[in-house]
């Protein structure tokens, strides 16, 4: 059995070489990839009754896929958002084999076939401002980690971070002196941000005295904060404030909630849709003019500056306009 025949060899130069040799793809692409083939090759390798290192290219069949993003959606209860990202991990590796192997393009071909799932557009979650203060007060700011909480939540708040972006922040991206800070966003895009004189001041403390090289938040280990810390700990403290604002219950709260509370503030604020694409490090406008859509208070406002006033005069009923019925019957 030859190296092209064998999965393992093709897995390592896919990951290894061309996501980030060729590609230059982020790491968080390269982590999301690596999950997918985590949960396919076990699951392929149990249907085929074979050790997993032993697995051909071909043996991830069609078939074996359909499978696999069956168990995706009805066993581990994934989105149909989830299900069309393994199958796009699948296929890239799919296309890098063929490429370089054109014995299996035939192979390629059929798992290039596998349709994505048309995904319903669910509702951005955000939070009105009595939920986002409520948040803000959950930490416990007479210790030392809860004004590290409450200083990571502000960031988010403020700067619209995703959560990658906030436990990758070093010291050095801040500038206390401007009030602005740089994020380093997908594709290793940077792009800048400005801070309210109260985030300048709970974080000044916080990075004091340390090298710029270190991360700006970290745990209680006094080791940098992973991006699932930073779900653990938004989600512990809307729990806490369900207890002030019951309607934080009915909402699922997690950093990407707090990112698109920042977009829906700031668009409310009148900035423009571009530049709150800025802000965020969207790639599209069509990313961001979700927000847009999203938000009832400023629908109300526009709804209202249409507003009929008074009765109106009901118009005649469309048989009764002879006229246009005659003009109707000569066409």
């Amino acid at each position: 059995m030859n190296d092209t025949t064998l999965l393992g060899p093709w897995v390592r130069r896919f990951l290894l070489e061309h996501l980030i040799g060729e590609r230059n793809l982020s790491r968080q692409t390269q982590l999301s990839y690596r999950d997918t083939l985590r949960l396919l090759l076990p699951f392929v390798a149990d249907q085929c009754h074979r050790p997993l290192d032993q697995l051909t290219v071909e043996q991830i069949s069609a078939t074996h896929v359909h499978g696999f993003l069956h168990q995706v959606e009805e066993v581990r209860q994934c989105t149909t958002t989830t299900r069309n990202q393994r199958l796009a991990a699948i296929r890239a590796l799919a296309g890098f084999v063929a490429v370089h192997s054109p014995e299996h393009i035939a192979w390629c071909g059929e798992i290039r076939r596998i349709p994505f799932k048309k995904a319903t557009q669910a509702l951005v979650p955000y939070l009105e401002k009595p939920e986002m203060d409520a948040l803000l007060n959950a930490p416990d700011r007479s210790t030392k980690q809860g004004r590290r909480d409450y200083a990571l939540l502000l960031f988010l708040y403020n700067s619209g971070a995703r959560a990658s972006e906030a436990a990758q922040l070093t010291i050095a991206d801040i500038d206390l002196a401007q009030a602005a800070v740089r994020l380093l966003g997908k594709g290793s895009k940077s792009r800048p941000c400005p801070l309210w004189p109260i985030t300048i001041q709970t974080l000044t403390p916080l990075v004091a005295q340390r090298a710029p090289t270190q991360r700006v938040f970290l745990n209680r280990c006094g080791q940098p904060v992973t991006r699932f810390g930073i779900h653990t700990l938004v989600e512990r403290c809307a729990h806490r404030a369900t207890a002030v604002v019951p309607s934080l219950a009915r909402k699922r709260v997690s950093p990407h909630t707090l990112r698109h509370t920042t977009a829906v503030y700031l668009l409310r604020g009148g900035v423009d849709i571009n530049t709150i694409r800025a802000w965020l490090g969207h790639v599209s406008i069509d990313t961001t003019q979700v927000y847009a859509e999203l938000d009832l208070e400023m629908k109300a406002k526009a709804l209202a500056t249409c507003e009929v006033a008074g009765e109106t005069k009901p118009t005649a009923h469309w048989s009764s306009d002879a006229s246009l019925m005659a003009f109707l019957q000569s066409l």
